[in-house]
């Protein structure tokens, strides 16, 4: 009888089966998948990969023959059929090449199959991109197939060495990092010794990232500091309008900095997310800063909200856990702008295809820059503000009912540019926003921009003249009635900065005065 399934030799004299275990990305989660590897040296026939491969999977079996010979190994000639399970999911990018490698390699007699000593490959997931001369090259997705080799119970994962920093992130299992076929082969046979790359102390990483931009850089605009203050403390969606040069991008870009300091947790979430889109920078194994993603305006939907045939995240989910930066919020195409709304209230997106839905996390506080006309600037009179009205209409009022604070940034006067740079600072505003939000957690568990209208109503109670003043505000200035909720979350966040006691007269005005656009409804 011949040897059972899974084994290198499979019944019959000649033909070999071997099989190697690898993973499929799936949106930012891996999927188990076995390759399979049949090889005849007695047949010339075809040469088949099997399984949904697109086409740099098909392309895989010239890249490693090439390799396997210029890595000094036995060409392996003969009939070969590859089959990528399971066969009903499509399989894409050039991730399979060192599995194929090390199953071609093992039905060859090149590496041992042996379980006393090297490296048993039954225990070990694989995953690598193959150069000619047989290097291996980093790929997406090693933080998910590291996940993957835990939950299967796998004993680890051998994988390119430029990505072994990054799977190392996932605690509990060998994450064995090589940069060659060569090197694969000895590790396998015992050959070649090898410590596993060692797990990243992750909450010393992430306590000594310092803020790109500090605020205190930039001169003047303490009233829109105070205004990204709330915003950050809360968790509130913000838009300044003003001309430009007034540093409202500059502002965009430190404002990750005042926010809460990120999780482990949410760390590996926002690397697991920067893994599978390929945005990594090299030799990056964690993202420890808060992301600022920054699309222009000619950007399409699919690049904002994601999508492809094989659907990969946009920007909205590479932004999650930080800042999504609308810079020329009015230029953006008013289709593309509405694609947000549902992600923005549930703070996930879908995307369904044919041959699976796809969910990516898009958690993000939406940051919006934009001038007050096309020119940049607004003409005095009654001319100007018809001009700047319309200029301002582009922009549904559904999505303006997602933004909370709206915030002027006039331009700065020479003399504050001129003189020293001595305003508010980031590590001032990071205390003070850190120490309302925890107000809030320990309160009602989410920042108060999640709050509901129910939640509201005893979590944000006016006084009577609170009340009073909030009604004359809305009939005066013409607010609209989905503004009111957004005032009493704001003013909620406001009192929260003052040490989270009741919502005062003046917590309300200065709330009324962040609804700037409402007023133009």
């Amino acid at each position: 009888m011949g040897a059972p399934p899974g084994s290198v030799l499979f019944g019959y004299a000649g033909a070999m089966l071997t099989r190697v275990q690898s993973h499929l990305l799936q949106g930012i989660d891996a999927l188990a998948c076995e390759v399979e590897i049949d090889l005849d040296p007695r047949d010339h026939g075809s040469q088949i990969v099997v399984g949904l491969p697109d086409a740099a999977v098909k392309e895989s079996l010239e890249r490693v023959r090439s390799a396997i010979v210029n890595a000094g190994y036995p060409n392996p000639g003969g009939r070969l059929l590859v089959n990528l399970a399971p066969a009903d999911v499509r399989k894409e990018g050039p991730v399979y090449d060192l599995p194929i490698a090390v199953g071609l390699l093992l039905a060859m007699g090149v590496v041992r199959d042996s379980r006393e000593e090297g490296v048993d490959h039954r225990r070990f997931l694989f995953s690598g991109e193959l150069a000619l001369d047989g290097r291996l090259r980093s790929i997406k997705g090693a933080i998910a197939l590291a996940s993957l080799a835990k939950e299967k119970g796998a004993t680890g994962v051998i994988l390119p060495a430029a990505n072994a920093q990054e799977a190392a992130v996932v605690e509990g299992i060998e994450v064995l990092g090589a940069g060659t076929l060569s090197e694969v082969v000895g590790l396998l046979n015992g050959e070649l010794a090898c410590e596993p790359t060692a797990s990243p102390d992750i909450a010393g990483l992430l306590e000594h990232a310092p803020p790109e931009i500090d605020f205190a850089q930039i001169r003047g605009q303490e009233a829109v500091k105070r205004a990204i203050l709330i915003g950050a403390a809360g968790a509130h969606n913000l838009v300044m309008i003003g001309p430009a040069g007034s540093g409202k991008t500059m502002m965009a870009k430190a404002l990750p900095g005042v926010l809460p300091a990120l999780t482990p947790e949410e760390a590996i979430e926002i690397t697991r997310i920067y893994s599978a889109a390929g945005a990594l920078e090299a030799g990056q194994g964690l993202v420890v800063r808060r992301p600022v993603r920054t699309p222009h305006h000619t950007a399409s939907s699919p690049a904002i909200v994601g999508g492809g045939i094989v659907p990969r995240p946009g920007e909205i989910s590479l932004a999650h856990r930080g800042v999504l930066f609308l810079d020329e919020l009015a230029e953006f195409p008013r289709f593309v702008l509405e694609t947000l709304r549902q992600p923005m209230e549930d703070h996930v997106v879908t995307i369904a295809r044919a041959h699976g839905t796809v969910r990516f996390p898009a958690r993000f506080m939406l940051v919006a820059a934009m001038n007050p006309t096309p020119r940049g600037d607004v003409a005095p009179g009654e001319v100007g503000r018809r001009e700047m009205d319309r200029y301002l209409s582009r922009i549904s009022g559904p999505l303006l009912d997602r933004i909370d604070i709206h915030i002027e940034a006039p331009a700065v006067p020479v003399k504050q540019l001129q003189g020293a740079a001595d305003g508010t600072g980031t590590a001032e505003m990071r205390e003070r926003a850190q120490q309302a939000r925890q107000i809030q957690l320990d309160r009602q568990g989410t920042p108060n921009a999640a709050l509901s209208g129910k939640q509201l109503d005893s979590l944000a109670e006016l006084g009577e003249t609170a009340r009073t003043l909030l009604a004359g505000a809305m009939s005066e200035l013409g607010l609209s009635a989905r503004a009111y909720d957004k005032i009493r979350r704001i003013a909620r966040t406001i009192a929260d900065l003052a040490g989270g006691g009741a919502i005062q007269d003046d917590h309300v005005s200065e709330a009324v005065g962040y609804r700037l656009l409402d007023r133009r409804q």
